[in-house]
């Protein structure tokens, strides 16, 4: 909401405001040697300025989404109009309560015509500028809430953009298992199959989670895969207590490890290794994900391609969209062969989480 759409915000500074100025009027009335008794043209003035102010008030929130021009026309005629009228007012308060032997000629009613000038002039230079400041703040809270619509839409994109692939490619492999009567198999498959897409498909995109629980939830799609290739694919971790701590975008590693999958163990008639190994250093968690495939040119080839590479692409964009920074995630080739990844976030826990959340 702009200024003194808020009732209770404009009552308070007008009842602020006003106060303010009559006791400062006062009390230097009385350090120019004014007698007690100067309260009372005092409040009369207060209360005028209060009042004639607020009749700017009904004119001026009529006209504020106006052009400039008609603007400060208004404004003008509003104070060459109402500064008379105050000083009229206020002469006839100080003769009636202060002065009442005052023999007042007509001129002697504009005496504070340009004082009152001025401090029309001032509140309207005051209502004019908080209401512009408070449009400003409200207009910046609708760009950030659209940012934030954006930045979480885009997450969503980018957190379910598995590769549908995996799906069709399981549920034809527990369709065979059906068919070859292991009807086990294909069960305990189903059930690590509903496991891992209901932990997909309800956690938030912008959640993380620690790097343990989401190697749990890898070893769910790793134990699938293993289905298909069997002794294939050989899995190793190496994650100390201290870096499973550490929290990370949930689904980060799964488009890598499905990559990986893809490239290096699909491909091979022997198959192949993956390792995940992951370490703290300072404030800063480091994953590195490792296989024995081609290597870097099967990141190029897949560049090329229209519907492969979605992996390596999808996590650098998550990786800027909730940390704000590139080169988070780096690709070289692994020696003697095949791929490596590399991903350096800041280190975060879910206490740190928790206490800052609360601030």
């Amino acid at each position: 909401m702009t200024a003194f759409h808020k009732p209770t915000l404009f009552w308070v500074l007008q009842a602020v405001g006003w106060t303010a100025y009559g006791l400062v009027r006062y009390l230097n009335g009385i350090v120019n040697g004014k007698e007690l008794h100067y309260i009372y043209p005092t409040i009369a003035g207060t209360v005028a300025g209060f009042l004639l102010s607020l009749v700017m008030w009904s004119v001026y929130r009529g006209i504020r989404h106006k052009s400039p021009v008609l603007i400060v026309l208004v404004a003008i005629v509003m104070i060459v109009v109402l500064a008379p009228i105050y000083s009229v007012i206020e002469v006839v308060a100080y003769a009636s309560f202060y002065e009442p032997e005052w023999l007042l000629k007509p001129w002697d009613y504009l005496t504070n015509t340009m004082f009152d000038a001025y401090i029309l002039t001032g509140w309207t230079g005051l209502y004019f500028g908080i209401s512009y400041y408070l449009l400003l703040q409200q207009q910046k809270e609708k760009a950030l809430r659209a940012q934030s619509l954006a930045h979480q839409a885009q997450l969503k994109m980018l957190r379910y953009q598995l590769n549908p692939h995996f799906l069709f490619n399981t549920l034809n492999a527990i369709s065979t298992l059906v068919l070859d009567d292991q009807g086990r198999t294909a069960g305990d498959m189903i059930s690590r199959l509903s496991s891992f897409l209901r932990y997909t498909l309800v956690g938030e995109p912008t959640e993380k989670v620690p790097l343990k629980q989401e190697l749990h939830v890898l070893g769910l799609y790793l134990d699938i895969e293993k289905v298909r290739f069997g002794d294939r694919l050989q899995i190793r971790m190496d994650v100390p207590e201290d870096a499973g701590r550490g929290l990370i975008p949930s689904l980060l590693l799964q488009p890598l490890v499905e990559n990986a999958i893809k490239y290096a163990i699909a491909p091979s008639e022997t198959g192949g290794a993956i390792e995940i190994a992951a370490r703290r250093e300072g404030d800063r968690l480091v994953i590195r994900l490792t296989d024995t495939g081609p290597g870097l040119a099967a990141v190029s080839h897949a560049r090329e391609s229209t519907s492969s590479g979605v992996g390596i692409a999808n996590t650098r964009e998550r990786l800027f969209q909730i940390y704000g920074e590139r080169d988070l995630l780096r690709l070289e080739n692994h020696q003697p062969r095949g791929l490596a990844v590399t991903i350096t976030l800041p280190f975060e826990t879910a206490a740190a989480e928790k206490i800052r959340g609360a601030a």
